[in-house]
């Protein structure tokens, strides 16, 4: 049995049908209202990224959504929720308004550039247009045309002579539109900026203690770094030494000043720089920037059991909860210390109050001095045994007491030591702070700077000029001549009444004072 034949007229109304819809899609891509609906749907996709927990930023959120609602966690999954700026979706709206911002600009410049390079066409009718005058002059033709050329030069018109010797044609406003393409240019290159810089780079946070060094890579994030979908492991390895963080506060108790005062090392221990990290006043070394984030209380804790020790370090309190209407100022830090190691295993549960004399007003009156120093710290400690569940996956600062059993509790001074039972003794030496740091790099960041420094370049002539056309032809009258002008306003017509008749004022007293 023969094959069958695909029928050529089928396959002619199938191309034709593709053609028509790829021509569809193209026209739409073309339009400005398609770019500006792009433009919002990639807005609300970046609200999305900011109010769900995202990959590689808050991991231990998003655990915690599937293990407390599993369904929601199931719909955000597949919804690409949960990694916005990876998403196919996201991807894909932000090409799309790439590609319709170019397709936009592209034509709108090659009919500026056309028009910036033609000839002003000659006037058929001066008469026929809506804006139309007759000066005359005490002046022969010839001379009455090269005065008025003059005059329209000194009001910014760009002025030729259509073929004819008695005759100029005149424009303005061309910045206008140039302004314009200007504006949507800087636009794209902002975009484009944006998308460059964040998929090249990343951004983490790094928590330091007074006297430690941090060293910027990967594995010391502790899980707090978001990475570009194209950046390729290429950290610095610049460390940073915290030689001090201080804290200053108003009478009120607002917060004045944060201040971490570092030395900078490149990756094989040089010294580059010894810097003050403020907010909004970051420091830089090597292409990453440090920006001040946050800060804490990190207490000195040394654990023995039977006289060995088993931990001794800083550790980082964190505050949890914070009323409403309660200022953190008045809030005691919280921390722990795991000790798997131990069988059964423990965990202690510390609740620091820097300033004593906090604990001892919530004691008498109820109500939590505000602490802004470190005034004789105390911590309050429990202690649990039994299973950690450190299969989960927990925050460092949380202790799951539901599979343990409390085996004690106390109060710990700076530089006291409370025994804890099973042979567990542990010690508040010193207490130090910590500081939070922002860790970026953005190597788009310049270009969009310089996307937002075209932006507003552009706005100033876009938003300040119009477009107008003159004619002048000069005709010999008697002992002069007449100049008859005509003209019309592309732009803000009912303005340029005025600045018509104030033009035709001007070559009137052009004219007559060349003449005398």
């Amino acid at each position: 049995m023969a094959g069958a034949r695909a029928n050529p007229l089928t396959l002619r109304s199938w191309a034709a049908s593709v053609a028509r819809s790829v021509a569809f899609v193209w026209r739409s891509l073309r339009s400005m209202r398609t770019a500006l609906v792009l433009l919002l749907l990639v807005g609300l996709g970046a609200v999305a990224g900011s109010l769900v927990p995202q990959v590689g930023v808050a991991d231990a959120r998003i655990a915690a959504t599937f293990r407390d609602h599993p369904l929601r966690a199931r719909i955000f999954a597949q919804l690409g929720l949960f990694d916005v700026y990876g998403s196919w979706w996201f991807t894909l709206l932000y090409s799309l308004l790439l590609l319709s911002l170019v397709a936009c600009i592209v034509p709108r410049t090659r009919a500026f550039l056309r028009n910036a390079l033609a000839r002003p066409a000659p006037a058929g009718e001066l008469t026929a247009l809506r804006h139309y005058a007759e000066v005359p002059v005490p002046l022969p033709p010839e001379r009455a045309i090269r005065d008025a050329r003059r005059a329209l030069r000194r009001l910014r018109f760009r002025v030729r002579s259509p073929g004819d010797e008695l005759g100029l044609a005149a424009e303005k406003g061309l910045a206008r539109e140039g302004g314009s393409l200007l504006f949507h240019w800087a636009i794209l290159l902002l975009l484009a900026g944006v998308a460059w810089g964040k998929g090249t780079g990343f951004s983490g946070q790094a928590v330091i203690v007074e006297g430690e060094t941090w060293t910027e890579a990967h594995a010391n994030y502790d899980g707090q770094i978001r990475e570009g979908r194209y950046f390729g492991e290429d950290h610095t390895g610049v460390r940073i030494r915290v030689d001090d963080f201080e804290a200053s506060y108003r009478p009120t108790g607002q917060p004045r000043d944060f201040v971490t005062r570092a030395t900078l090392f490149d990756a094989d221990g040089r010294l580059l720089d010894r810097v003050e990290i403020r907010v909004n006043h970051p420091a830089e070394a090597e292409g990453v920037r440090f920006y001040q984030f946050g800060y804490g209380w990190a207490p000195v804790i040394r654990v023995e059991h039977r006289g060995r020790p088993i931990f001794d370090g800083p550790v980082v309190c964190e505050q949890r909860g914070v009323p409403k209407g309660v200022s953190p100022l008045q809030v005691p830090w919280r921390c722990v210390v795991k000790l798997p190691s131990l069988r059964p295993q423990v965990g202690i549960a510390f609740e620091l109050w820097p300033d004593s004399r906090g604990l001892l007003s919530l004691l008498e009156r109820g109500q939590v001095m505000p602490m802004v120093v470190a005034y004789a710290p105390v911590m309050t400690w429990e202690a649990y045994e039994g299973d950690l569940r450190s299969e989960l996956v927990q925050s460092v600062s949380t202790l799951d007491t539901t599979a343990m059993r409390r085996i004690g509790s106390g109060v710990l001074g700076a530089g006291e030591t409370a025994d804890l039972g099973r042979g567990l003794t542990v010690s508040f030496p010193e207490l130090r702070q910590y500081t939070v740091l922002t860790v970026a790099r953005d190597r788009g960041m310049w270009i969009v700077l310089v996307g937002a420094i075209l932006m507003l370049v552009g706005l100033l002539p876009a938003l300040s000029s119009t477009r107008r056309r003159v004619w002048v032809r000069a005709e010999p009258e008697g002992a002069g001549a007449v100049l008859k002008v005509g003209g019309f306003a592309l732009q803000r017509g009912n303005r340029f009444e005025e600045e018509f008749a104030r033009l035709v004022r001007d070559l009137e007293r052009v004219s007559a004072r060349e003449a005398s």
